[in-house]
């Protein structure tokens, strides 16, 4: 009787060592799982249950491939846009079906996993073909694109270049950038030739760049300094030569013709008024050098003033080529390609004068005299 209650005693001790045994090596090869998925995919979200959170890890590291290679490496760049309240379902199918993702299953596991599902946002998307499914499940949860981008008017001074760039996204002030626009970077052939006086005004070409949203200032002007160089090309040099003009004085003269012109055909007619002015030294008469010199119009909200008073035509500035001869000391604006070659090739004409003409066009009538410039006033 001891004997039997000996044995039995035994085979439960030893049943109990063997579950507990069972028990330690399932907590272990559960906690093995997690942590390894955990590793591998990030930490789960705090909503799901440990069973979820189990379950999830499982098909994660079964499903690791689908997730971290992408569905076409030799693709281009897609475009990929999420409605405003489309669902999550939704997203995941359209991703499969244009083959962003090579698996809608483990895309959903592992949005469920890292609590993404309830998160993408609406919004337009640049979806590279490198990137793989984690890199894309993060991408969308935010829509603003990490690259933005800088337009510069032709015509427009430093100060307008300045307002704009708060608006673009880009992390620079506007106060930084006119600093920084009043110095006198190295590395540019014609910068050394700069006036002690002068900024960059003249020399921020006109266009359209794109910049990351973090891009150091210096970065910034460097690029558009180097697209104004590849503008200034030899012809254009010669062109500036031919009329007796170095580049400063050239981007000068410009930067007057771009303001005044509004039909950008009749950029080398506007030229060759000035250019004539000019040689036969008399004052250029410019309306832009005087709003140029008057600053911002706080009324009008502009920093053009239109229309110009008798009192502001009398202001005293060195800008104001109403009341002093020759160019005024530095470019007024920021003149594009088309009135930089308008005034390295003038039209040659004997024209002295223009107004705009009546018709509301933009265009302008030219005359050779003063007579002729009375008579084309509008009646």
């Amino acid at each position: 009787m001891r004997s039997r209650t000996s044995i039995l005693g035994t085979l439960i001790i030893v049943s109990f060592l063997v579950v507990c045994v069972a028990v330690i090596l399932l907590l272990a090869i559960i906690l093995g799982v997690r942590q390894r998925a955990e590793e591998k995919f990030g930490p789960p979200a705090a909503g799901i249950s440990t069973a979820q959170q189990l379950v999830l890890s499982v098909q994660l590291l079964l499903q690791e491939d689908m997730l971290k290679q992408p569905a076409d490496v030799s693709g281009s760049p897609r475009q990929f846009k999420i409605q405003l309240g489309e669902g999550t379902g939704s997203v995941i199918n359209r991703l499969e079906a244009e083959g962003l993702i090579s698996s809608a299953d483990a895309f959903r596991n592992y949005l469920v996993y890292r609590g993404l599902d309830t998160t993408l946002q609406a919004g337009d998307y640049t979806l590279q073909p490198a990137m793989n499914a984690i890199e894309i499940a993060l991408a969308l949860q935010d829509a603003t694109p990490g690259e933005v981008d800088l337009t510069i008017w032709p015509g427009w001074r430093l100060e307008e270049i300045a307002q704009s760039i708060p608006t673009t996204g880009l992390g620079i002030s506007s106060q930084a950038f006119l600093v920084a626009a009043h110095q006198h970077p190295e590395g540019f052939a014609y910068t050394g030739s700069l006036p002690t006086h002068a900024s960059l005004e003249g020399f921020l070409f006109p266009g359209s760049y794109r910049f990351r949203r973090d891009v150091p200032l210096e970065e910034l002007l460097n690029a558009i300094l180097d697209n104004f160089e590849a503008q200034m090309t030899p012809e254009i040099q010669d062109g500036f030569t031919n009329q007796n003009l170095d580049i400063y004085h050239g981007v000068t003269l410009a930067s007057i013709v771009q303001r005044e012109a509004v039909v950008a055909e009749e950029m080398p007619a506007i030229a060759s008024v000035f250019l004539n002015r000019l040689a036969a030294d008399m004052k250029l008469d410019s309306d832009p050098t005087v709003q140029y010199a008057l600053g911002y119009n706080q009324d009008q909200g502009t920093w053009w003033t239109n229309p110009l008073s008798l009192v502001d035509l009398a202001v005293d500035s060195a800008y104001n080529t109403y009341l002093y001869p020759g160019l005024p000391p530095g470019p007024i604006a920021n003149p594009g390609a088309e009135a930089l070659r308008a005034v390295a090739y003038p039209a040659q004409t004997s024209y002295y004068y223009f107004r705009a003409a009546c018709d509301g066009s933009g265009k302008h009538l030219f005359a050779t005299n003063y007579a002729e410039h009375v008579a084309n006033a509008c009646p």
